[in-house]
């Protein structure tokens, strides 16, 4: 239920607040007062786009905030976004003067989605020309659904999936398919490149190697020749070098040994000097040797790198990316090798997903079918009531291809006098014809929630007798729900719990609208006024009274 709806800067209103009651709340005022701000304003909430110029002149921007009561349900699916113990929600708009705009949901930042999603659970907004919608062959047939009740709409989502799941099966063999057709030029070049990929059999860590063995081989004799003038300084083939001399002072070291321990100590490093001294020029003797002179081994390493950088420019730019695409192309041509079993059982998944679905559009078919003369008996009485006495009104059922809501189309046919041949909805009824055939069917066809119903002139076209009717239906419908109806009939307007007026100061600069209350000797003139009557016109006062006493 909507508690309160506040409006600011909304084109002719400044400011307005509505605390509205349960039941049916009515809205009124002369033409051109503004009631149709506040239809743009709930609007706004239900994620409507805001049109150009709708903030008021010289203000920054305008406001729209709702406050429902918080239905348990929506609770839960807000989770955090809600305070615990939370009784209410507050959904808000902002718009800015440059058009720039701002939801909120309990203060907080929301996407117009989020705001759209949230609010379409709480409201339901039927325009001045919503009655139309009648005319489309899906929304009758979501009337017609509804009027099944809660079970169809279990099995409206379960056939939504079964057609989900044909199109991917679908989707999945064309693509199979598709891939069969160029199957054998594909297996050629995959078996071609794994087989050039796999002959090489590249490695990160040999071309590292590969890479430092180059470096080495382009500077062999730089290297080779360092190595053996620092090996025949030290212990050359011929004569003495730097060990020789080492050992020769070693000994004389040796002979004083034992008599100064700082002298010793100093000679335990020159030993260790010498005996390093040594196993250098080993070493480096031996680098000499390791460094060989095979022909052709950096000519080798060089056309090992060239192959490995080919394979790379090739498939990625690295060696890395050369095995992920041989490991890619494998799954591919296991892929492709398998296509004739994988289509086969995809040709399978199809046919399975589509029994299923044919299975279920049968079901919702034979709901549909039990439900339409049902429905179509308990609108025509209510079309009796709503003065069109005489009117026919059937279901008709045709088929159309498999959809997410089945294979059937549903078709309103009607009559609106006896004796007339029955033809579409679409074609037959006037304005206000719809209007009646809508509210039958929102009485009929009620899925017993407690949405907020908003109604904008939905009356129109409506006069007389039948319009003290349409009222009757309204208030029915408003006997478990709020439901709020922005009207022109005095004939309605006498059967709200709670009446607002609206009313436009011309004398201002801008034009200023402003929305009141009304108490009950209020009421009472605003429908002489409705009636077109003067205030002290006291026949016109004496028939507003009449309604409202016999509401």
């Amino acid at each position: 239920m909507l508690h309160e709806l506040r409006v600011e800067n909304l084109l002719l209103i400044e400011s307005a607040e509505l605390r509205l009651a349960p039941g049916l709340n009515v809205l009124t005022g002369e033409t051109g007062a503004g009631k149709t701000v506040l239809a743009h304003a709930l609007d706004l909430l239900l994620g409507g786009r805001p049109r150009a110029g709708i903030v008021r002149p010289g203000a920054e921007e305008a406001y729209v905030e709702g406050v429902f009561a918080l239905p348990d349900q929506l609770r839960s699916e807000l989770g955090e976004r809600i305070p615990a113990g939370a009784e209410e929600l507050v959904l808000a708009r902002r718009v800015a003067a440059e058009g720039r705009t701002r939801a909120l949901i309990n203060g907080r930042s929301a996407t117009v989605g989020d705001l759209r999603d949230v609010a379409a659970t709480m409201l339901v907004f039927y325009g001045q020309h919503e009655h139309r919608k009648l005319t489309v062959a899906s929304a009758q047939l979501d009337i017609l659904d509804g009027f099944c009740g809660p079970d169809q709409r279990a099995r409206r989502t379960t056939m939504a999936a079964a057609h989900a799941r044909v199109l991917e099966c679908e989707q999945r063999l064309e693509e199979l398919r598709a891939l069969d057709g160029a199957r054998e030029r594909e297996l050629d070049l995959l078996q071609f490149e794994i087989a050039e990929i796999d002959e090489a059999a590249p490695s990160e860590s040999e071309q590292e190697e590969l890479l430092a063995a180059r470096g080495r081989l382009a500077h062999l004799e730089g290297l080779r020749g360092a190595a053996y003038s620092a090996c025949e300084t030290l212990a050359p083939e011929d004569g003495e070098g730097v060990n020789a001399h080492l050992a020769s002072a070693s000994g004389g070291l040796d002979g004083v040994e034992g008599i100064d321990d700082q002298l010793d100590a100093l000679n335990a490093r020159w030993r260790s000097l010498a005996i390093e001294a040594d196993d250098l020029a080993g070493e480096l003797r031996r680098y000499c040797e390791s460094l060989g002179t095979e022909p052709g081994l950096l000519e080798a390493t060089e056309e090992r790198l060239a192959l490995l950088d080919r394979l790379a420019r090739k498939h990625g730019g690295s060696v890395a990316s050369v095995l992920e695409y041989a490991e890619t192309s494998r799954q591919r041509l296991e892929l492709l090798t398998d296509a004739e079993a994988s289509i086969e059982s995809a040709t399978e998944e199809l046919e399975e997903a589509t029994l299923a679905e044919t299975a279920i559009a049968a079901e919702l078919r034979k709901a549909r079918k039990a439900a339409a003369p049902k429905l179509a008996k308990e609108v025509c009485e209510r079309l009796d009531e709503l003065a069109m006495v005489g009117a026919s009104f059937a279901v008709e059922l045709g088929q159309r291809e498999q959809g997410p809501t089945g294979g059937d189309a549903a078709e309103f046919m009607i009559a609106t006098n006896s004796g007339v041949p029955a033809g579409p909805l679409r074609e037959i009824a006037s304005g206000g014809e719809l209007s009646r055939v809508m509210l039958a069917l929102l009485g009929v066809a009620n899925d017993g929630s407690t949405t907020t119903l908003v109604f904008d002139e939905i009356d129109a076209g409506v006069g007389g007798k039948t319009a003290r009717v349409v009222g009757e239906r309204l208030r029915s419908l408003a006997a478990d729900r709020q439901v709020l109806c922005i009207t022109h009939l005095p004939q309605i307007a006498s059967l709200a719990e709670r009446h607002f007026s609206i009313a436009k100061d011309s004398a201002t600069d801008p034009v200023l609208t402003t929305v009141t209350e009304l108490r009950e000797p209020q009421v009472v003139g605003e429908l002489v006024r409705m009636l077109g009557a003067d205030e002290d016109d006291s026949a016109a006062l004496r028939h507003a009274r009449e309604l409202r006493n016999a509401a």
